[in-house]
């Protein structure tokens, strides 16, 4: 099913790769996906389309505006979450720098910023962001390059200590989260205590699958409700006292000390 879903966006994906050589040119080094889409977990109605852009020298603001209105056009054509993408410099790249520098970022909860104010948008979507730490790793280890240079030649490896920072950034306020985000906070502390244990990289959808089986029982009725509402976009009713002692189990199993 994830595979069939994926096809859809392949013309999509391509008209991106084409309309970024175009528009970016010889300062262009690649473009990159990553995520649910290169791990064999996409679904179109959970999942965004991952992008990671390399670039050799800072963008200006009006070579930023015309590369803003090409992905908010293809936006149009892509999956409920839209796309995901960041634009970095290669030098931040190797070696890996972190928290990491971006040029410019781009989502769908960003998209009436830029449509109501694109000078204010252009102005203050840069700076650092510890994510992206979590989304090389991913590119290391899965990712796709798109176009430009091969991924070993433009990222070096992220370590585990700033892999881990970047994951536990994500999901620290889980306690917090757990009701209005059910089912990607269950399924992502599985994916955290997967590699805090074992090292393991791994999706939302194979996180909740090992945690079938290295979660305690009690807790497995609760994962595999979330990993049918992932997968099946199948509804579930969540028994919310359970959900909050398993966020607080785990958090516990992956940063004992954190209160």
């Amino acid at each position: 099913m994830q595979k069939t879903n994926i096809n859809k966006y392949f013309t999509l994906i391509d008209n991106f790769v084409q309309e970024s050589q175009n528009i970016l040119g010889e300062n262009l080094v690649g473009v990159y996906l990553h995520g649910s889409a290169v791990m064999e977990c996409f679904n179109s109605q959970k999942s965004d389309l991952d992008f990671i852009i390399v670039i050799k020298h800072t963008l200006p603001n009006k070579t930023k505006q015309i590369y803003m209105d090409m992905v908010i056009r293809l936006n149009k054509q892509a999956p409920k979450k839209g796309i995901e993408l960041s634009i970095v410099k290669e030098n931040v790249c190797t070696p890996f720098v972190y928290p990491t520098p971006f040029e410019l970022h781009f989502s769908i909860e960003h998209l009436n910023w830029y449509q109501t104010n694109p000078n204010d948008y252009l102005e203050k979507m840069k700076g650092t962001d510890k994510d992206l730490a979590a989304h090389f790793t991913i590119l290391y280890h899965r990712g796709k390059t798109l176009c430009g240079k091969p991924i070993p030649d433009v990222f070096s490896k992220v370590s585990k200590d700033d892999y881990f920072d970047s994951i536990w950034d994500d999901i620290k306020n889980a306690r917090e989260e757990i009701n209005e985000n059910p089912t990607y906070i269950i399924l992502n502390l599985c994916r955290v205590l997967a590699f805090h244990q074992d090292e393991l990289i791994l999706s939302k959808l194979e996180g909740g699958r090992w945690g079938l089986q290295n979660v305690p029982k009690k807790y497995t009725e609760l994962i595999a409700n979330a990993l049918a509402e992932y997968e099946l976009n199948r509804p579930t009713n969540l028994d919310k006292t359970l959900a909050r002692e398993y966020t607080d189990y785990m958090l516990q199993q992956i940063k004992p000390n954190f209160q």
